[in-house]
């Protein structure tokens, strides 16, 4: 993306640069639309002053390429215009050279009526060139043609940026009365309108110089081959150097030219159509005909691939030993029961895992037997039921959950008389009477060292307060 100027503009890329400054195209963001920008880049009171007036100038003809907005950021000051794409008269000529009179004709009708609303505005252009005279990218179609570039011209009556005896404008381009210092005024501009006809219809520029020199001397001369009787009539009165013999206004001039264009001999079907190009080129990449494109959402990270089950390889028997093997073959890979037939292998099971074989069980000899819950006999369970202090520590096993049988009165008479022969010694020591009749006298509230100190206190405030009401 490209600079933002003033919040509002951003530059894009160069398109073109002029004597104060460059010009780029922009995309503006409030009006959403490309723009053609220029950035002044020198920021001398002199310039500036000529930017004020450049800026300031507001005219709306379809021919006319003036100062639509402007913006500063910093030191730095910009104002924009429509953006025109199919360059200027110097490149038609540079790609064509001359060109047919018909083709000449509608664009110096364009540019008299252009001409004639910046005069009309009280404005003298002062620098009109081809290099100033801008193309819309027509193509083949009828040609678009727009004045530009006011960064010189001056309303008549303002005071000059310049002394008098400095001519500002392009050399070549100068009317005579310029070249003496005269106050420029309208038949200037119509001078060098003169001017740009013939560079178009020679394609080179002329010899202002040479050609007033032979107006004043000789008069009118001749038509130049290629140009027809009809068309230089009307270019003569555009170029005599006595401005009083000029056209006095464009839209004289372009009265004159409407009559000599029809005139002319009818173009022949040979002619090679003049096409306008675009000579800016296509948009940077971010950008797209209806402005910037969105950042795309960045790509989701991929995912990382599914690792495969890690499948343990099945335990290796051991080689079997027996004799359930055939002699001569290959040993079997499988177990073999007491009946001699092999066991298959542990196959894979649908999970990916495989189905491993219990493990075989082991006797501790370290460790005593112990029977079954359904081997423990009555008087066995009710002496651990008793004592479960003289019980043996043992693991835990998980065994099925299995209810002794219910004893019988003899069973029942036999293990009271057990319980009544143990010693006083074998119950817990807090569980004695003494322990008993302690815990029953202790009960809530603060200790007698904490609750005679306070009765002591509250006695004394009683005495302090029923002395203080027999004082009254």
């Amino acid at each position: 993306m490209g600079e933002i100027f003033a919040g509002r503009y951003e530059l894009i890329d160069p398109i073109g640069r002029g004597g104060v400054g460059a010009v780029w195209r922009a995309w503006d963001q409030r009006r959403r639309r490309y723009v053609a920008a220029k950035v002044l880049q020198q920021s001398d009171a002199h310039t500036l002053l000529r930017f004020v007036r450049e800026q300031a100038l507001r005219i709306d003809h379809p021919h006319v390429l003036a100062p639509a907005s402007w913006a500063a950021d910093d030191d730095k000051v910009l104002f924009t215009m429509d953006l025109v794409s199919g360059g200027s008269l110097a490149h038609v000529i540079g790609d064509y050279g001359p060109l047919p009179p018909r083709f000449v004709c509608t664009l110096l009708d364009q540019l008299l009526a252009g001409l004639a609303a910046v005069h009309a505005e009280g404005v003298v252009h002062r620098d009109i060139k081809p290099a100033n005279l801008l193309m819309e990218a027509t193509g083949t179609a009828r040609p678009h043609l727009r004045l530009s570039d006011f960064g010189i011209s001056m309303r008549k009556g303002e005071p000059r940026l310049t002394e008098t005896n400095y001519v500002v404008g392009t050399p070549g381009y100068f009317a005579p009365e310029q070249m003496m210092g005269a106050e420029p005024d309208f038949p200037s501009d119509l001078f060098a309108v003169g001017l740009v006809a013939l560079y178009l219809l020679q394609g080179q520029k002329p010899d202002s110089k040479a050609l007033v020199e032979y107006f004043a001397a000789h008069g009118t001369p001749g038509a130049p081959q290629g140009i027809p009787e009809p068309l230089w009539q009307v270019l003569a009165g555009l170029l005599q150097p006595d401005p009083h013999a000029r056209f006095r206004t464009a839209n004289g001039a372009r009265k004159a030219l409407t009559s000599a264009v029809e005139l002319l001999p009818e173009p022949t079907g040979d002619e090679e159509p003049v096409e306008v190009f675009d000579q800016i080129g296509p948009l940077p990449p971010g950008f797209g005909p209806s402005g910037p494109l969105k950042a795309a959402a960045p790509a989701a990270p991929a995912a990382p691939a599914a690792e495969s089950p890690v499948v343990p390889a099945p335990p290796t028997p051991p080689e079997s030993s027996g004799t359930s093997g055939t002699p001569g073959t290959p040993e079997s890979s499988g177990t073999t029961g007491t009946s001699g037939a092999a066991v298959p292998p542990p196959s894979m099971s649908e999970t990916g895992s495989f189905h491993l074989p219990p493990p075989p069980s082991r006797e501790r000899p370290d460790l005593p037997a112990y029977p079954t819950p359904t081997e423990v006999s009555l008087s066995q369970a009710q002496t651990a039921a008793v004592r479960p202090e003289q019980a043996s520590t043992r693991a835990y096993t998980a065994q099925s959950a299995q209810l002794p049988a219910p004893a019988t009165p003899q069973a029942h008479a036999q293990a009271q008389a057990q319980a009544q022969s143990q010693p006083p010694s074998q119950f817990p020591s807090h569980q004695g009477p003494r322990a008993a009749h302690h815990a029953l006298r202790k009960g809530p509230g603060p200790t007698l060292k904490v609750a005679v100190p306070i009765l002591v206190l509250a006695l004394a405030c009683f005495a302090v307060g029923i002395w203080a009401l027999t004082q009254t």
